[in-house]
């Protein structure tokens, strides 16, 4: 269907009774940076010289046809998570969402182990999991959905995000190759592209998210990642969900606040701050992602605790 022109409505998430009642925020939870913006195409219903049978696309339209639209409000093919993040407020306890009605309606993204688990992550947060692949093999949609991103990011690389049909969104990062394009609908265990080593990257694997209304969960929570299974056929969304990730948080910007740096001037080495802190050249290493050869350069910020 050709679309003449997308009709954004006001929109507020609210669920029935036992569901979640989710508020916008400002604060950007995670991500690349960018503004959620919709793009008005100029022709529709009305104007002069609008095509002869042009079909309107409007609101009921992207209900009935976009996944999760009523929950988004949006479907923004540009920006892969919005800074108008969800605060997550829950008026009731628990939000129930169904993943399937067999363990067959689940793909594994790629058949690899977890080589990096979802949370902190030399000090920062990890909002996925990393799972082991080799360059060109299949990376595989977890659930039915739709494409909503297929592009590349200067962190992510080529990177394909899927919203499915029960309001989560998964995302697959530094492929080598996208097979997909935003819109396309997928069905679980469809090719979304090839297992790579791109954006900001070390070594061949997939970085592997599953987010609700734009927050972070734990893909160990919702998945047997050893064994590729699903843990149930319903995912329970509740305000403990995201308290991995709020802790984590805390604990992050405790840490930040408590490190101690020494300004490399000249002369210094790394044996000599090994001695001046009475921390082990090994420590200091490990600490700042460097080996015992590195050259330090003048001015550069050594941490020693």
């Amino acid at each position: 269907m050709l679309l003449e022109r997308l009709i954004i409505a006001p929109c507020a998430l609210v669920l029935s009774t036992g569901m979640l009642v989710a508020q916008v925020a400002t604060e950007n939870i995670g991500g690349p940076e960018g503004l959620d913006i919709y793009q008005e195409l100029t022709s529709g219903e009305g104007e002069e010289g609008a095509a002869e049978g042009a079909a309107i696309w409007d609101v009921n339209d992207s209900l009935t046809f976009i996944p999760g639209y009523d929950m988004y409000c949006h479907w923004n093919t540009d920006v892969l998570f919005s800074q108008l993040g969800v605060a997550g407020h829950l008026e009731h306890d628990t939000l129930k969402v169904v993943l399937g009605e067999h363990e067959c309606d689940l793909t594994m993204p790629c058949d690899g182990h977890v080589t990096s688990p979802y949370g902190m992550r030399r000090g920062r947060m990890h909002y996925g999991v990393d799972l082991d692949l080799e360059t060109g093999d299949a990376v595989m949609a977890a659930f039915p959905g739709m494409v909503r991103i297929s592009k590349y990011n200067k962190t992510f690389g080529h990177v394909v995000v899927v919203r499915h049909f029960n309001g989560l969104e998964t995302l697959y990062a530094h492929l080598s190759k996208r097979s997909v394009e935003p819109g396309t609908l997928v069905e679980a265990g469809d090719t979304l592209g090839l297992g790579g080593n791109t954006g900001r990257s070390y070594g061949s694997h997939l970085h592997f998210e599953v987010r609700f209304l734009d927050q972070p969960i734990d893909p160990a929570l919702v998945f047997d990642l050893e064994n590729g299974s699903l843990r149930a056929l319903e995912f329970d969304i509740h305000k403990g969900t995201f308290a991995k990730m709020a802790a984590a948080k805390v604990a992050a910007q405790k840490s930040q606040a408590s490190r101690k740096y020494h300004v490399i001037r000249r002369g210094d080495t790394l044996y000599a701050l090994s001695r001046r802190y009475g921390v082990k050249v090994q420590d200091l290493c490990r600490i700042n992602g460097i080996s015992e050869r590195s050259t330090l350069a003048i001015g550069q910020r050594i941490r020693y605790n």
